[in-house]
């Protein structure tokens, strides 16, 4: 009979069960791992030869093979060492542990016999609770992720041989961790009350805010662009317990979290460069790793000179930004991963920044070349366009703070209580811009003048089906920030106004 042994893969965010079935067979000595593993897995014999040649151990002179199974499925990450060592160890005789079928191990091995952490620790330990395993055993760096999961028993090790003591019977003792509380830094520490001047401009930021709404921000350089993005994260209300779960879990994979030890409660901001790649955006490389899409999960994305990035790059947010999800497809591996994420973007009216005023000299060419590195498409997700104005001298240099990120918090979180309740038996679905077209029928009801203003506007300015929704969507918010059940022609205005480009293009058409 094999000596079998439970570890965790990893497909996606999301963990399964591997048993690491170790048999010794008549043969040649050497030593096979079978069962789809990345480079990682298949190192692993080295490392296992180099701990198990310790006199305590004395590896096995016979023909040793090692399946991961379900053996169809790609295994990757050297977090299967530990499992690997203790099968190896059982199928030998040197340990004869009481109830191994009850532990769970997770842990990469030094050729010391040292255990290192791992990262997507807290989807395996969620996998395990899954599959009725309770005893997770993994390394003391680890332990504070591990302890994210409620319900099961984690215990920390440093070294193989303290583990072999454990499965024979010596007494656990916690390890002493440090305690980093102190160290810890609110990340959104900066406030709205900073900004001045753009007083209007923050009003469609609280409308952003309330319905998780998509915006554009087009204005000169050093108006406050990125001042106003950077601060809208501390607006947004925390996240639940679900939320912090699928946020933590993402980080986990990609291998952020194994210095934090807790759940990630305030909501992501990812602020990737201009240059950054296609993979680097929407995810890939030779794992299918997450990208910045869905590191910004339940948060912000900010794009900051959007016009900057490449064409191709941005058109492959169309998907992620209609489905709040992404498929990443490799030649042997397929991980999807969450995307609902709220994108910001800013960008100058033109090459030089200084549209509309004497001191540009771009020609026309240049201006429309410019402003067509955004494609429609992208420009049709984006519910909100808006230009934002230099500030005036007499506001700068006054002393006169603005409205603290705690006012308008409440504002916020007023309305996506509401929206709260109107969604809270739909799945998926927590805010106004996550409404689907069947949604949209049954909550977006107008009033009779709304209805002929929306359709004035649509008539004349040719909308697409899915600004039509966009614009139904925005109103809505609009009607939930002023407490109105049905949408009014004063909330269907405010939807109108709150894309200036449409008024730019038909000033453009009249000329």
């Amino acid at each position: 009979m094999a000596s079998i042994v439970k570890s965790f893969g990893i497909e996606g965010v999301d963990g399964y069960l591997v048993e690491v079935e170790i048999k010794s067979i008549s043969g040649t000595p050497m030593l096979s791992i079978v069962g789809l593993g990345d480079t990682a897995v298949k190192e692993a014999k080295e490392r296992l030869e180099a701990v198990l040649s310790h006199k305590d151990f004395q590896f096995t002179k016979q023909k040793i093979v090692i399946n991961l199974a379900p053996s169809n499925m790609k295994k990757r990450g050297s977090h299967y060492d530990l499992a690997m060592a203790i099968g190896l160890m059982i199928e030998a005789g040197k340990i004869n542990p009481r109830e191994i079928k009850k532990y769970g191990f997770i842990g990469e091995l030094s050729l010391n016999g040292h255990l290192r952490p791992c990262s997507g620790v807290l989807p395996m330990i969620m996998a395990a609770k899954k599959n009725n395993i309770i005893d997770i055993i993994v390394p003391v760096d680890n332990i504070k992720e591990a302890s994210l999961v409620n319900g099961v028993n984690i215990y920390g090790f440093s070294n193989i041989l303290s583990v072999k003591d454990f499965l024979e019977g010596k007494e656990y003792q916690m390890p002493i961790l440090n305690d980093n509380k102190n160290e810890s830094q609110d990340p959104y520490a900066i406030d709205f009350r900073d900004v001045q001047g753009q007083d209007g401009m923050i009003e469609y930021i609280i409308l952003a805010a309330s319905g998780g709404h998509n915006m554009l921000m087009i204005g000169s350089p050093g108006c406050g662009k990125s001042m106003i993005a950077k601060r809208i994260p501390s607006i947004l209300p925390t996240m639940s317990e679900e939320e912090s779960l699928e946020v933590t879990k993402i980080y986990s994979v990609a291998g952020l979290l194994q210095k934090r030890g807790s759940l990630i409660e305030k909501r992501p901001f990812r602020a990737p460069h201009q240059n950054a790649s296609t993979n680097a955006l929407i995810g890939g490389g030779n794992n299918a790793m997450p990208g910045e899409i869905s590191l910004a999960h339940n948060g912000v994305l900010f794009l900051d000179e959007i016009a900057e990035f490449n064409r191709k790059t941005l058109d492959a947010l169309r998907q992620p930004m209609e489905d709040q999800n992404v498929t990443i497809s490799r030649v042997s591996i397929t991980n999807t991963y969450p995307a609902n994420f709220m994108l910001i973007a800013a960008m100058n009216p033109c090459p030089c920044g200084h549209y509309g005023n004497e001191r540009c000299k771009c020609t026309d060419y240049e201006v429309l070349k410019y402003r067509q590195k955004l494609s429609g498409p992208i420009l049709d997700r984006m519910d909100i366009q808006k230009y934002v104005q230099p500030v005036k001298f007499m506001e700068l240099s006054g002393h006169k703070e603005g409205r603290s990120s705690l006012e308008l918090r409440e504002r916020v979180e007023a309305a996506r209580k509401i929206q709260q309740e109107r969604y809270k038996n739909i799945e998926h679905v927590n805010n106004n811009a996550q409404m689907t077209p069947a949604l949209i029928k049954e909550f977006c009801e107008l009033e009779e003048d709304g209805k002929k203003l929306l359709k004035l506007a649509y008539d004349r300015f040719q909308y697409s089906a899915r600004t039509f929704h966009k614009f139904l969507k925005v109103s809505r918010t609009f009607a939930d920030m002023n407490g109105s059940k049905k949408i009014r022609k004063q909330d269907v205005a405010a939807a109108l106004l709150a894309r200036d480009l449409d008024k730019e293009q038909s000033d453009m058409m009249v000329m």
